[in-house]
């Protein structure tokens, strides 16, 4: 692909592990952040996705997206170019991939799954000070339940670029885990699906969305 007429869409939560890909695989495309606290509410990043392919030069003539599904905020839409999308639901199943085969959602359910480099940038009593709120009327305790009483186990993943065996790293996991009364663990994940995406390895785990299709739940879940 040429550099000039191609582009790369990323949720703001794989900024490290973008750019990893592109220095691993020698590519050099313009990278265009969404902010990851559009996942909130997938209508809102589905508007934010829209927008930034409107605000895309005629020049631009493919969109490499660094994210998943992400609850449909892809889910019926369309656009003058062609996009490359990785058929996972979302951007932790994006890092839990290892190998060529399409796995969609490889999560276990009652796991809740840390990825971040810097272990400061996930704290779930930080994030509830953030969100309440959006709910008014609601306490801080009973949305704390709502969020975390189905999930036992944090998994941390090892993608191999996250420094997540460091003592500070583990302890900041283990005071999330203690917070949600989880059972900490590690989990193998890697870099593998940004690296084919930026290569233009599109293979089973990739949806080639040409021009005009209107991207559907049924092309990333079989």
């Amino acid at each position: 692909m040429d550099h000039m007429d191609t582009v790369i869409f990323a949720c703001s939560s794989l900024r490290s592990y973008i750019y990893a890909a592109q220095e691993r695989a020698g590519t050099s495309y313009q990278i265009i952040f969404l902010d990851k606290e559009n996942h909130l509410e997938p209508e809102n990043m589905k508007k934010c996705i829209i927008d930034a392919e409107k605000r895309l030069p005629d020049t631009i003539k493919n969109v490499l997206v660094a994210m998943g599904f992400c609850g449909g905020a892809f889910d019926h839409i369309s656009f003058s170019r062609r996009f490359v999308i990785p058929r996972v639901d979302d951007c932790v199943s994006l890092m839990l991939q290892k190998d060529g085969i399409y796995d969609p959602n490889p999560k276990e359910t009652g796991h809740l799954y840390m990825m971040e480099q810097d272990p400061e940038d996930l704290s779930f009593e930080k994030m509830f000070q953030e969100n309440q709120t959006s709910y008014e009327g609601i306490s801080q305790e009973t949305l704390f339940h709502m969020y975390f009483d189905n999930y036992t186990h944090l998994d941390i993943i090892d993608t191999g670029l996250n420094d997540c065996y460091s003592e500070r790293y583990a302890q900041k996991a283990q005071d999330n885990a203690d917070l949600i009364h989880a059972v900490l663990d590690y989990v193998e994940g890697s870099n593998l699906l940004l690296e084919k995406l930026v290569r233009g390895k599109w293979d089973i785990q990739f949806l080639i969305a040409e021009p005009g299709h209107t991207i559907k739940h049924s092309d990333f879940f079989e």
